[in-house]
């Protein structure tokens, strides 16, 4: 992908995702990126918005020295800054957001080019509940594993930037093992949402079904329990092949 082009098709999506009226994300939160070539990304850079992003709400990135700095595995705050900072590569100059570490990794996996990482409302109030794992373990209707995946990785709480990136490609690739296929969604305890994808549409599709769920979630537990589909019924749902050709559609820009 030409870099105008990444650059533009991220600007789009990272506008649709700070939409207000969406619920993903208010102020300075969250952040996107886009895969350029095998070398760089684009990434959110700190303190700006996804709402109003432009050409200046994001740098280009060199993944290299990110993953050496995730590979070393530990470092001070000052020496994570120092190499983030010495990692942009294009014109613009300003500072990479912190979890460029975890988009560094994302943008290595196969099939994977844009990641959507947001705090919606609602699936945060399940994330920061003490029942989270419980009421996150299964599926409940047929879209959610359209859009969302038939599975997630689910991270326990572990604090952002070095640390957490640590712990997400660590899980990521327990996952990988198991399924082998790179996960759709990531949900963070006390944290958010990652949604990896190949398009924007993919991509912008999973966040809002994200917050349907979660909503359909709360409401079903304050109204006697949540009906879970079962295992046979959630495969049946990933497998069929109309289920097969909408997610195909979703998949293309």
């Amino acid at each position: 992908m030409e870099h105008a082009e990444a650059l533009r098709s991220l600007i789009e999506l990272s506008r649709e995702v700070g939409r207000p009226e969406e619920g993903l994300v208010i102020l300075g939160e969250g952040n996107t990126s886009v895969g350029v070539d095998e070398q760089t990304f684009y990434v959110k850079a700190s303190g700006t918005e996804l709402r109003t992003a432009d050409e200046n709400t994001f740098v280009l990135v060199k993944r290299e020295p990110v993953m050496d700095l995730l590979d070393r595995g530990q470092a001070t705050d000052s020496e994570i800054d120092s190499v983030l900072n010495a990692a942009v590569v294009g014109e613009n100059k300003a500072k990479p957001s912190v979890e460029t570490l975890m988009h560094a990794y994302f943008q290595g996996i196969p099939g994977v080019k844009y990641v959507v990482h947001t705090h919606p409302i609602s699936v945060n109030s399940i994330l920061c509940s003490k029942n989270a794992f419980e009421l996150l373990s299964g599926r409940i209707f047929p879209d959610e594993i359209v859009c969302c995946g038939l599975e997630h990785v689910f991270v326990p709480y572990v604090d952002p930037g070095l640390t957490l990136a640590k712990e997400i490609r660590q899980r990521c690739e327990d996952y990988m093992a198991v399924h082998g296929r790179p996960p759709r969604s990531i949900l963070m305890q006390n944290h958010g949402l990652i949604v990896l994808s190949s398009s924007t549409k993919e991509a912008l599709s999973a966040c809002k079904m994200w917050v349907k769920a979660a909503t359909i979630l709360m409401n079903a537990a304050m109204l006697g329990g949540v009906n879970y589909l079962t295992p046979e019924q959630a495969a049946r749902i990933e497998h069929r092949p109309d289920e097969e050709y909408r997610r195909r559609i979703l998949a293309k820009e």
